[in-house]
């Protein structure tokens, strides 16, 4: 056996030793939940005579298109989504933040690798006879050495190991944050969409409703000049032209913001506005709708997957405060040679090596290493309590979607009807006064009426739109349907490189 061999074997005994500091990751407990609703919820809402009045169903289990906006069958909203998804900077900043999370990642691993290096240097000396003692001219002399240095700490108690661990869940906690920007932000830019149909139509129902006042006020005159009314149903009823008419700029002026925040959405400044609109009854009310069980939607929903990549890092850093307490191994190498030339540098008799163990262990710091291990612990609690709270916040968002498109479609039927009597009320009421069969006021107040009927009717319509892209956003919006992971993003390791060429600057001359 040679004399290196007991060095091998204490090393081997060390590697095969090496374990994992700290609790194994163990997945949070999937959800025992079967619903959303302490009652069995009705599986199809009610319909309404009006465009978007469509019954909706629910069907459990249903599996979620990655492009869920195409069921609304508008190709000006599908564009839009894919254009903000490839021209929002949110969508560049977190695909950016998760190729950073994987080269951290990537460098971790390095750490469970020796580290090799090349060292070089040569130095030449005038050395006065006076300095050695001795009478005669000055001596020239040099030294030339070359060397190959290794250094590697074993990962004896894994905490190396759990590094890693902790740097590939952050990793994964931003996989999942780029999944919930991408779900964000193409439900915001449907329900913008929505909006900016609403107001619209809500701006052309209050200019007929002007106009309608207007007929009214010249019927009121008419009569007034003939007797038939008194200046106060004249005064009235231009009160009533002039109130309508200051709801309009309101309107305007919330459409011209809702357009400037499609604009940010879709990654445009406000002068980039191409003027695009969108007619509610042209929007297409999809008719089936998923329904996850709660033990589905704890995978859909990316937030509850950062979540759990969370919990998953702080776990592994117990690990890592563990493995700090224990000793610590480091072996270090060197081959090389040393001369008094370059010439003489690589001969018989000028190689040297060195090949040597160290071990290190706090025997005393303050409690410091014991304070980090009970801090690592709590983050884990707190992480985990987090969890639960994103958990919940999962259920209750799926529990608002539902309530919203059972009860809205309820609301636009009774908003539907309401529109019908006040549209039948004003017009007898017109045909009353002009005959002289009922006051002034009769006909104002069903004017009023209309007009309040028309704007609810339409804001219930845009409402079950709007409730249907929440649903779709609180189940998760079908992310595993999709590559929104740009390849460039995960990038891979790298274990033998130098710096890119491009990333060298060497000096000019001159400079």
């Amino acid at each position: 056996m040679n004399r290196r061999s007991p060095f091998l074997v204490t090393l081997t005994a060390f590697l095969l030793a090496s374990c994992t500091a700290g609790p194994d990751f163990v997945k949070p407990d999937k959800p025992t939940s079967t619903g959303y609703t302490p009652e069995p919820l009705a599986l199809q809402t009610n319909s309404a005579a009006s465009p978007g009045g469509a019954a909706q169903t629910f069907v459990p289990e249903q599996d979620i298109p990655g492009e869920w906006w195409v069921l609304f069958q508008s190709p000006q909203l599908d564009a839009l989504v894919r254009e903000s998804l490839q021209a929002n900077p949110d969508v560049d900043a977190a695909q950016a933040a998760l190729r950073q999370a994987r080269e951290l990642y990537f460098a971790q691993q390095g750490s469970l690798f020796p580290s090799l290096s090349a060292n070089g240097s040569g130095q030449q000396q005038l050395a006065s006879p006076a300095s050695q003692g001795q009478v005669g001219s000055a001596a020239m002399f040099g030294v030339t050495a070359a060397s190959l240095n290794i250094s590697y700490s074993p990962d004896v108690f894994g905490g190396v190991r759990r590094q890693v661990e902790s740097r590939e869940a952050a990793a994964e906690n931003q996989r999942f944050q780029l999944e919930a920007t991408y779900l964000t932000l193409s439900s915001n830019v449907v329900v913008a969409a929505i909006n900016l149909a609403s107001l619209q139509a809500q701006i052309k129902a209050t200019q007929d409703i002007i106009a309608i006042l207007n007929n009214s006020l010249t019927v009121v005159r008419r009569q007034f000049d003939l007797g038939g009314a008194s200046r106060a149903d004249v005064l009235a009823q231009e009160a009533a032209l002039t109130q309508t008419q200051a709801t309009l700029p309101p309107l305007q002026k919330q459409l011209a913001q809702q357009r400037n925040q499609l604009m940010r959405l879709v990654g445009r400044s406000p002068d980039q506005d191409r003027g695009e609109s969108f007619d509610l009854a042209k929007l297409k009310l999809p008719q089936e709708l998923p329904l996850s069980l709660p033990s589905s939607l704890v995978e859909q929903r990316p937030d509850v997957r950062a979540a759990e990549a969370q919990l998953r890092g702080a776990s592994a850093d117990i690990g890592v405060a563990v493995a700090n307490q224990m000793p610590q191994f480091t072996i270090t190498g060197l081959l090389g040679f040393t001369s008094g030339g370059i010439s003489s540098l690589i001969v018989p008799g000028s190689g040297v090596w060195s090949l040597g163990l160290g071990i290190a262990q706090s025997v005393f710091d303050g409690g410091r290493l014991d304070s980090q291990r009970k801090a690592a612990i709590a983050a884990y609690e707190r992480a985990a309590a987090q969890y639960r709270g994103v958990v919940l916040s999962a259920f209750q968002d799926v529990a608002n979607a539902l309530r919203a498109v059972q009860y809205d479609a309820d609301t636009l039927r009774a908003q539907v009807a309401a529109e019908q009597t006040a549209a039948a009320s004003l017009r007898l009421s017109e045909q009353q006064y002009q005959l002289g069969a009922v006051n002034y006021l009769i006909l104002l107040n069903a004017q009023q009426t209309y007009q309040t009927a028309v704007i609810n009717r339409l804001r219930a319509q845009a409402a079950r739109y709007s409730d249907t892209a929440a649903l779709f956003q609180a189940l998760g919006g079908g992310w595993w349907n999709r590559n929104d992971v740009d390849p460039k993003s995960m990038g891979k390791p790298t274990r033998f490189a130098l710096p890119p060429v491009q990333d060298i600057k060497l000096p000019r001359a001159g400079h």
